[in-house]
């Protein structure tokens, strides 16, 4: 081992780690999108950041534009806490509307000695930069629920809805739901949704349900949940249809996924946004950003109603030359691997003592990190998900899509796995691969 790599084994601080087309502010810590928008050409993308790592600073909502999806513009931040108003010690997770032609933003208000988050709602008059001073629109809750916070508001049938989490010690998860004429008056609509916490898909579904998202798929009302409970706090994204029997469904497979967030209506159909947590232990965040934003997913319904996803199909434009045999050959920190068919082994080289492996079996994909760091601060272990491929679709049987330490894995089934690596030594990495799987470097 080198010098350099036994100082990163200790630190973790590595420059190619950085993601570099994946949506996060220069420095700082990101966590949930809230609010993806399309306006004419151009997508808004707002996301939880603070400027530093110190998590007792308020959260502000970053801002970003794009016109293709995965090349973005990170602006100053378009909305932060109003010193003595309803948001003074944050500005938490919500989405954003048009409303006569202007953004309109509904978010959570966090004030630090109160129970409850409160319901706010503020205008953009500025085309998105900016919001003006909010106001409260919803009260909050008198029934004693454990949690309520996250509104998501959407047009269906000539109505607004709104859906906020919510959680009740004798209940379990819920999602509270309001109707409105003119997105300032709201009348309780009662539950859209409840659960007892138990297990389902082999997850927790949780005591609470945070950011609950709503999107119509095939006629159907799909609620996509945030599980949390007081004493293991985030958990796992859920899916399921809001008007049958509640029985959710994991939505990514992978480590690293959390607090997704919709946009019901894009030039691509339904798609989705998450939180890109971070793999390594908090004494490890020794540079100076952490969390990123997932790649924006087309979703769609499998045939068992779980949500399926594939990445926009603008992702391709970053590909660099037609794609290169993967097998044998040398790659930098950004770059996609596409396998046509299984059964197969990826292996990701990043040294003699580092290696990631993507296994594709006659029915699963497993992502196995054991061996991907010699940082002591970074995780290992492995994920696997089943029902992974779909010979009949048009889609390759693994798409692995590598930015720094952000690896998104999409399946022919529309299964997708999200984790983060951290190895020690810095690119060039050797592929091992199948003959047939392909190789890009991708460059924004």
């Amino acid at each position: 081992m080198t010098q350099t790599q036994s100082a990163h084994r200790s630190t973790g601080t590595v420059a190619h780690l950085r993601p570099a087309f994946h949506v996060r502010p220069p420095r700082g810590h990101l966590n949930d999108p809230n609010g993806p928008i399309e306006v004419g050409q151009d997508v808004h993308l707002y996301f939880q950041s603070r400027p530093v790592l110190d998590m007792h600073v308020p959260v502000e909502w970053g801002h970003a534009t794009s016109s293709d999806y995965v090349r973005w513009t990170v602006h100053r931040p378009a909305m932060a806490p109003h010193p003595g108003g309803p948001d003074t010690d944050g500005c938490w997770s919500g989405n954003t509307v048009l409303d006569d032609g202007r953004i309109r933003a509904f978010y959570s208000g966090r004030i630090e000695e109160r129970p409850y988050q409160s319901v706010l709602t503020a205008v953009s008059v500025d085309g998105g930069a900016s919001f003006g001073p909010p106001h409260q629109v919803v009260p909050d809750p008198s029934d004693g629920p454990i949690m309520f916070r996250d509104p998501f508001v959407w047009r269906e049938d000539g109505t607004w809805w709104m859906a906020v989490g919510a959680g009740y010690a004798g209940r379990g998860a819920s999602i509270a739901s309001y109707r409105s004429d003119d997105l300032e008056h709201w009348t309780y609509a009662g539950p859209l949704a409840e659960l007892p916490r138990g297990v389902a898909d082999g997850e927790d579904t949780g005591a609470a349900w945070e950011c609950p998202q709503v999107l119509t798929i095939d006629g159907r009302r799909i609620a996509v949940v945030s599980s949390w409970s007081p004493e293991g706090g985030p958990g796992e994204v859920l899916s399921f249809d809001a008007d049958a029997p509640v029985a959710p469904r994991r939505v990514d497979h992978g480590t690293n996924f959390y607090a997704a967030s919709a946009l019901r209506d894009s030039r691509f159909g339904p798609l989705l946004f998450g939180w890109l947590t971070e793999g390594r232990d908090r004494p490890g965040w020794n540079d100076d950003w952490a969390g990123v934003i997932s790649l924006p997913r087309v979703v769609w319904l499998g045939a068992d109603a779980s949500l399926r996803s594939a990445p926009v199909p603008t992702l391709d434009s970053l590909r660099v030359g037609d794609g290169s045999p993967a097998d044998g050959a040398s790659t930098g920190a950004q770059c996609e691997i596409v396998v046509p068919e299984g059964p197969g082994q990826v292996v990701i080289h990043f040294s003699d003592q580092e290696r990631l492996v993507i296994e594709l079996d006659a029915h699963a994909l497993t992502i196995d990190r054991s061996e991907a760091s010699l940082d002591r601060h970074a995780h290992g272990g492995r994920m696997r998900v089943t029902d992974a491929f779909d010979p009949a679709s048009d889609r390759p049987a693994a798409r692995i899509v590598l930015d720094g330490s952000v690896l998104e894995v999409f399946t022919s089934a529309g299964r997708v796995l999200s984790t983060r690596v951290y190895p020690t030594a810095p690119p060039t990495w050797r592929v091992e691969a199948p003959p047939t799987a392909r190789l890009w470097t991708l460059s924004c």
